[in-house]
Formats: C-alpha cells, structure tokens, sequence
C-alpha cells in the first residue's frame, strides 16, 4: 500500500500571484484591442479590394459590351471596309467566314471562346506576361473580337493592395499601442487596489479602501471589501477572544485538579490503587494543559518557541501509556538517546502531535510491540497493529473520521486533525505508511521541506 501524505498550508505569496493576475487581465485587453483592430481593418481592407475589383468589372463589361454592339453595327452599315473603333483603348478584331479557319489555326483559345467577356492572359511582343479582357461576338456573317489592356489596371490593383498590407500593419501597430495605454488606465486602479489590500494584509484592523478610490465600479469594489474585511475581523477577533477566556477559564479548574492531585499524592497513607488513579488524574490534568496550550498557539496561527528533547518527551508518553495497557501484551520500546532530537516548539505542541500517534498506535495495537526510534531531526512510531487500510489511507485527516479498526474505542476523530493542523502550523512533515510485513510507521519528521506532510491513521 502507497504511503500517505498531505502537504502542510503555507502562506500565500501575495505578490507574485497579483502580478500573474494583473498580466493576464492587462494582456487580455491587449489582446482585445489588436484583435479588433486587425479585424475591422483586414475586413475594410478586403471589402475595398473586393468592391474596386466589382465596380472596375463590372464598369469595363458595360465599356466593352457597348462597344461590341457599336463595332458590329457600324460592320453591318458597310461590310465593304473595316469599321472604326469606338475607344482608342480598346483594339478590334472582325473575321468574315472565308477566315474562320485562320482564327481557328492562329488564335485557336479565340475560336473556342463563347459570346461574352472572358479575362486573357497572353505574352506580349517582348515575352513578357500582360492580361486583358477579351469581348466576343460571333455571328454566321463575322466574327468580332475586342480586347481591352487590363495590365496598368493590375498593376494599379497589386499597388493598391500593397498599401493595403501596409495600412493593416500599420492599425495592428496603432491597435496595439492604444490597447497597452487603455489597459494600463484600466488596470491602473486595480493594481492599486491590489497592493492597498497586500499592504494591509498583516494588519489587524486594514485601513479602509473606498475613500482612495472614485465612485466607480473599483470604488464599489473596494467598499465591498471593506465591509468583508470588517465582518471578518469581527469574527476574528471574537474567536481569539473566546479562545483566550476558554484558555484562561480551563486553566483554573485544571491547575486546582493539578494541586489536589499533587497534594493526595504527598499523603504517605495511600493504597497502591487510589496512588494509580491519582497519577492517573495528574497525567490527564497534564494532557488536557498541553492540549489547551497548543489549541491556543492554531487559533491565533503563531508559533511558539522552546527547546523540547524528543527523546524525553517520548518516554514520559510511553511510561503513561504502560499504566494503562491493562491486560494487553504489549512491549512500549523506546529507540534513541537523550538530547538527539530538540525541537525548537514549546513542549505541549510537540507532545501533542507525537502523542497522538503514538496513542494511536496502542490503541490499535493489541499485541507485539510500539516502538518510538529516533532518527536525525525525526521520530518513527512503529507498530504491529492491523496495518492501514485503503479507505483511511483515504479519509485519514477528514476532521471526526475513526478508521475502520475504531470499532468502539472511545475518541471523537479529531486527534489526527490537530496534528495536521500542527505540522502546517510549525512546518513539520507526517508521513505514514505500512509496515514491511505488518502494522503501520508514521514518521513525524521535524525538518521543513524534507518530506510532504503525510497523514497519520485514526
């Protein structure tokens, strides 16, 4: 089975992630603009090109159509001599049927032509490539061709759309430097928002927002988050006070059960039972101080400072958990010497996280051993328990889950989750994973970055 893991929260890095906001948005609008731009010139441009190349044609046709019919009426006026032509531009073919068959032999793409006006591409007399619009009429009594030079008209196009390639890039350009402007004025509040709100982000009680900015759409977000951050300061600072009187109110009770406790077990007359029951409260009175203290440093998410020796610590939550084995044949091992492993965190966080695993690992263990090996900068908890199972390698730190081995055992499913809460707190990593042949090992590794932090089983 895969071990379990689960990386601890770390601050959000404010500042890279509002720059990575702030290209994309700017960037989109650039984008928008330049798309806009190109978009509505390419399709003028193309509109223009299309509409000149339809007006000239349709312009030339009508010249040449005209024409055709004037060329022919003037033949049919007097057959005996070639007509003149009507436009000086335009050059005039007639053939009467006795040379038919010369047309069809030197012009033979002429011959094949239907009546109308079709566009010719031809080599002139220096071989060079020149084009022009052919108008044909054929009768039985003559055949009459007119061809109009549409070569200066091409190149009068090829020009045109020239320029129009250069006025797309050019509006591309201008699409480009007006998108950037309009982006950075559009942007410009909200960057600024941004950093107030970054500025103000280890603060307390953050300044206000609204009043920096105008009555806009920025204004209305502002002012928004001005009443977010004031709800939510309101519930941040009841939280932490009610935390703190909890703390405070616990604390009493429990430093009077502390001195009754101490105070019973002074009395040189106490049975061997009523002195067990005694430690027994002592040892409760000091589980519930450590869990208290280190509820107090999550709810107000600061670290404490201390010089906590592992190696002491885990033999004080073996020798506890000896007195309570009852009839297990169980062995509690511990596998380190003193003073290998000091934490900087006060003692009750450390014994917290460690003591619920090592609880869980005699709770679910029913015989064998637990054994608690201290490695550098880490500590193993090591049992031949039923091992772990895939469905709480899944739900291990859902905050009230007991794993499928609880049965029942006594707990509300939460210890797990306050360890989780510790190891983000504190940058510690929790790794579990199942034994070589049976059982579980949780590895609570005090180095930050060294292992993802894992979930230990309930």
């Amino acid at each position: 089975m895969a071990a379990t893991e689960a990386e601890p929260r770390k601050p959000a890095r404010r500042k890279p992630a509002r720059r990575r906001y702030r290209r994309r948005l700017r960037s989109r609008i650039i984008l928008s603009f330049v798309l806009l731009g190109v978009g509505l010139t390419t399709l003028f441009a193309f509109l223009t090109d299309f509409a000149r190349q339809r007006v000239e044609d349709q312009l030339v046709e009508e010249v040449m159509n005209r024409n055709i019919d004037e060329y022919a009426r003037r033949f049919y006026t007097d057959p005996t001599r070639a007509p003149d032509v009507p436009v000086e531009q335009i050059r005039a073919f007639f053939y009467t049927p006795d040379r038919f068959d010369r047309v069809r032999q030197e012009r033979p793409e002429w011959a094949r032509l239907p009546n109308g006006n079709h566009n010719i591409t031809d080599l002139d007399e220096n071989g060079e490539p020149f084009s022009f619009k052919l108008a044909v009429r054929k009768t039985p009594e003559a055949w009459f061709f007119l061809a109009y030079d549409t070569s200066q008209a091409a190149r009068g196009a090829a020009q045109l759309r020239t320029w129009l390639y250069v006025a797309v890039a050019l509006f591309c350009g201008l699409s480009l430097i007006i998108g950037w402007w309009s982006a950075s004025r559009v942007m410009s509040p909200v960057s600024e928002l941004a950093r107030r709100i970054g500025e103000s982000g280890d603060s307390t009680r953050p300044d206000p927002l609204a009043p920096h900015f105008p009555d806009d759409e920025v204004g209305e977000l502002a002012k928004a988050l001005d009443d977010y951050a004031t709800r939510l300061t309101e519930v941040v600072q009841r939280d932490r006070e009610f935390n703190a009187d909890v703390s405070h109110e616990l604390r009493t009770p429990l430093a009077v059960i502390k001195g009754a406790a101490e105070l019973l077990l002074t009395r040189p007359d106490l049975d061997q039972k009523t002195q067990a029951r005694l430690l027994r409260i002592q040892r409760a009175e000091q589980q519930c101080t450590d869990l208290i203290s280190a509820l107090l440093l999550l709810s107000r998410n600061e670290r404490g400072h201390g010089a906590t020796d592992v190696a002491r610590l885990a033999e004080q939550l073996l020798d506890a958990h000896r007195s309570q084995l009852g009839g297990k044949a169980l062995d509690l091992r511990l596998v380190g010497e003193p003073g290998q492993v000091v934490v900087d965190a006060p003692e009750s966080a450390v014994t917290v996280a460690l003591g619920n695993l090592v609880g869980n690992a005699v709770k679910y263990t029913q015989q064998g051993e637990v054994v608690v090996r201290l490695r550098d900068n880490a500590v193993e908890v090591i049992d031949s328990g039923p091992g772990l199972s895939a469905e709480d390698a899944a739900r291990l730190f859902e905050r009230g889950y007991r794993g499928t081995h609880a049965e029942h055992s006594q707990g509300g499913g939460i210890g797990l989750s306050i360890v989780r809460r510790l190891c983000a707190l504190y940058g510690w990593n929790v790794r579990v994973v199942p034994g070589d042949t049976q059982g579980v090992v949780a590895t609570l590794s005090f180095s930050p970055g060294e292992v993802p932090a894992a979930a230990d089983r309930p």
